[in-house]
């Protein structure tokens, strides 16, 4: 997968420096509402129920820097640079226990959308992203209504258990105001686990990061 990843971005880089007619720049924020989802494997076999059901979506945000490299009237290329908060949050029963997580994984995003234009100034993109994570931490808090005196909370970091490389997938749409803002909708599909196997000896599972990404930006 990172062979095809490089592979893409060489051929892409390749393309738009023989064929681009206009180089853009610009900037971007707004809102992640993220999540995990894939592959649960013996995770469910502690949990009562379907583990992937216990999984809720965390709100985050995501800032930073794009180009936009116009090919042609129809076509254009944009390579990015976010920083992205992203993650999940759980919620697991079982008997009188009870634990509530909020996982934070920050990530430098490196996205690299082709745009088709089938209007001016509306644009459908899509196009592979590598994430290189920057930190994981986890808040939980533990209950008991048996034992209440075992009750706790708290936060950690869990880098270590998290894989520092994330590739993905991301397509949607945006429309450019005259006056330079423009406003988009993406959702980005992981491709790569989330987790790290060395890290678990007990469980298996291959959890996969889930973002739908509202933003506003401006070009200059």
């Amino acid at each position: 997968m990172k062979k095809l990843f490089l592979m893409t971005a060489i051929a892409v880089f390749g393309f738009t420096s023989m064929h681009a007619q206009e180089v853009s720049f610009g900037a971007k924020a707004g809102m992640n509402i993220a999540t995990i989802g894939g592959d649960f494997g013996n995770y469910d076999d502690y949990w009562e129920g379907d583990a992937s059901d216990n999984v809720k979506s965390r709100v985050g945000f995501h800032i930073g820097a794009l180009a936009e490299i116009m090919i042609n009237e129809k076509f254009a290329v944009q390579p990015e640079i976010l920083f992205s908060s992203q993650g999940f949050k759980t919620e697991y029963s079982f008997g009188s226990e009870r634990v509530e997580s909020n996982v934070n994984l920050s990530y430098i995003n490196v996205p690299i959308m082709a745009k088709f234009f089938p209007i001016e100034n509306l644009a459908i993109e899509a196009g592979p992203q590598v994430g290189f994570l920057v930190s994981a931490k986890e808040d939980y808090e533990y209950t008991d209504s048996d034992f209440p005196e075992y009750d706790e909370s708290g936060d950690e970091d869990v880098k270590d258990s998290v894989n520092g490389i994330d590739f993905a997938l991301g397509a949607g749409a945006s429309y450019k105001l005259d006056m330079g803002v423009f406003f988009s909708a993406r959702y980005v599909l992981g491709l790569s686990a989330v987790d790290d196997d060395a890290y678990y000896d007990d469980y298996s599972f291959s959890r996969k990061n889930r973002v739908f990404q509202l933003s506003v930006g401006y070009m200059f």
